[in-house]
């Protein structure tokens, strides 16, 4: 069986603080992970970097983005173009199967984190075409402080005939694979036949806490403002701060 983190941010990322070199060298030496997706907020630049540079680290990589369409965030996979921003639920699910994606539903119902509600979904699942593009649901989102709404998420997914998918959402290193998603298979076309065949399994590792995330994720925010981030040029040196502009 595969494990697999679908939400990441990097420092394409607004609020991401991780290079994409350091995102994958921690994934490959401090999780069990076989398959990642960059997904930044409205970019897709990051990922197809991502992809590019993946195997170097023996780790799959899914292109996507975080999109914030005008009813909620949702997570665009397989896809490589930027989606725009902005547009309701079901026109920005149409347009991620234009260009052969497929959706997720991001932490939803989460109180402060422009959710897509459960009649939103329920709504969108009931016309066929979208049903077939928007396959799965966010049930844990392991970087919410608070947990209850993904208690709802959970609910919602065994509900909804949809694929039950855990995320860790990191904005910070030591998150990734704080969600996972377990499917059949050890690959990236794998994850993607299992989701669209509503057969995977959401796992909880840890929780993100204010204590552990706020901290760090403003002391590397605040070293990005200023041209830094953490980064290894090469999978067999260590992981230090490097120029975000050289590598970029």
């Amino acid at each position: 069986m595969g494990l697999s983190d679908l939400h990441i941010h990097s420092i394409h990322s607004w609020d991401g603080t991780a290079t994409l070199s350091a995102i994958l060298k921690y994934t490959a030496e401090e999780t069990k992970l076989n398959v990642i997706a960059i997904t930044d907020h409205d970019e897709i630049i990051g990922a197809l970097r991502a992809e590019q540079i993946a195997h170097n680290y023996g780790i799959e990589v899914v292109t996507g983005s975080e999109v914030s369409t005008a009813d909620g965030h949702l997570l665009a996979l397989y896809i490589r173009e930027k989606i725009p921003a902005g547009m309701p639920l079901v026109e920005t699910v149409r347009y991620v199967g234009e260009l052969g994606g497929i959706c997720i539903a991001a932490h939803p119902m989460a109180a402060g984190a422009h959710s897509l509600s459960a009649d939103t979904i329920i709504k969108a699942l009931r016309i066929p075409e979208i049903a077939r593009i928007l396959v799965g649901i966010e049930a844990i989102n392991g970087g919410l402080f608070h947990q209850s709404s993904n208690f709802l998420a959970t609910i919602l997914a065994e509900l909804l005939p949809v694929a039950s998918v855990a995320n860790s959402d990191s904005h910070v290193l030591q998150t990734i694979g704080y969600g996972m998603t377990e499917f059949e298979g050890n690959t990236a076309m794998d994850l993607r036949v299992a989701l669209e065949n509503h057969q995977t399994k959401a796992i909880c590792i840890a929780h993100a806490t204010p204590s552990l995330v706020i901290p760090t994720w403003l002391k590397f925010f605040l070293l990005k403002k200023v041209g830094w981030a953490r980064w290894n040029p090469n999978p067999l040196q260590p992981m230090r701060l490097g120029r975000v502009k050289v590598i970029i």
